[in-house]
């Protein structure tokens, strides 16, 4: 499995994103792009793109079954076969269904792109269940044919590799700490938080606010928005149930503002104390060449 250079991540991640939203600029159609238009729509995607890979880098694997290779003849492997083998339960299932949830609990650490995507079960996974004869499931009969399988699965990304971007982020409370540290840091983001919250006519604001704004203010120290991941929902709504969040209780902006501050804190205590990681992965499908015709510039 090679990673790719940070030119190479450009590349492949700009020129997809540059495809699809030109597609959205010209509503799908074959018509021309003004200079302007295009360039502005070009500088917000290249904005938009580096603030996600500072916040979350992406590599670009090449996956050309080495690495599954080593992980399958490797000290690991049948011990991660028969966890697997208790996971996916296969009293009811035939030992092909069986191989096929094992593929899928393979990582991308192990060599296996991911299987969900399509592509990779249509061209890689599928072609190495062809010509194979289903037989009774038994521990000893899932590992000797998942080997065999999974080899062939190696093979088949030999002869043709499958390139993924890779993402890992560890949550552990380090943004929170550091906004918290810079009072006028602070004091600025959480203006910007509070610029469109509804107030009463005294002034006040509904303390079921509080996850809107926090959600508003998430990226700038490092959290990921809410619905983002679930483990670190948990987290948020944890917090948020200890100081009655949703009470509906009205409370004047310099008291938001402070709760505000505390439910931060308290986030970052707990992910200090238990940081989450997390990581994506998704097959690259660049797109079709004749697609480049919704690239038209006029003059």
């Amino acid at each position: 499995m090679d990673h790719q250079s940070g030119d190479g991540i450009w590349k492949l991640t700009l020129f997809r994103n540059v495809f699809q939203v030109l597609k959205e600029f010209t509503h799908g159609k074959q018509q021309k792009v003004s200079k302007t238009g295009l360039k502005e729509a070009l500088s917000d995607i290249l904005l938009g793109m580096a603030a996600g890979l500072k916040r979350d880098p992406i590599v670009i694997l090449r996956m050309d079954g080495e690495d599954l290779l080593e992980f399958i003849n490797g000290p690991s492997y049948e011990a991660e076969m028969v966890s697997i083998f208790s996971q996916i339960g296969c009293e009811d299932a035939s030992l092909r269904d069986c191989i096929t949830k094992a593929l899928e609990k393979l990582t991308v650490d192990q060599g296996m792109p991911p299987s969900s995507d399509s592509w990779v079960m249509r061209n890689i996974v599928e072609p190495a269940l062809e010509s194979w004869d289903d037989k009774p499931v038994s521990q000893e009969t899932f590992l000797e044919e998942s080997k065999k399988v999974a080899k062939r699965v190696a093979q088949n990304l030999k002869e043709e590799p499958v390139i993924v971007a890779h993402s890992e982020n560890t949550f552990d409370g380090s943004g929170i700490k550091r906004l918290l540290s810079n009072k006028f840091e602070l004091d600025k983001l959480l203006n910007v938080g509070l610029e469109n919250v509804p107030k009463d006519r005294n002034g006040k604001i509904s303390k079921e606010y509080l996850r809107v704004v926090l959600d508003v203010v998430a990226p700038s120290v490092g959290l990921p928005q809410i619905g983002a991941v679930e483990q670190m929902d948990k987290v948020v709504a944890d917090v948020l149930n200890r100081i009655d969040a949703d009470d509906g209780k009205m409370i004047k902006e310099d008291e938001f503002k402070k709760l505000l501050t505390e439910i931060m804190g308290s986030i970052m205590l707990q992910l200090e104390g238990n940081p989450i990681s997390v990581s994506s992965n998704s097959v690259v499908h660049e797109p079709l060449p004749s697609s480049l015709s919704l690239l038209q510039a006029s003059t």
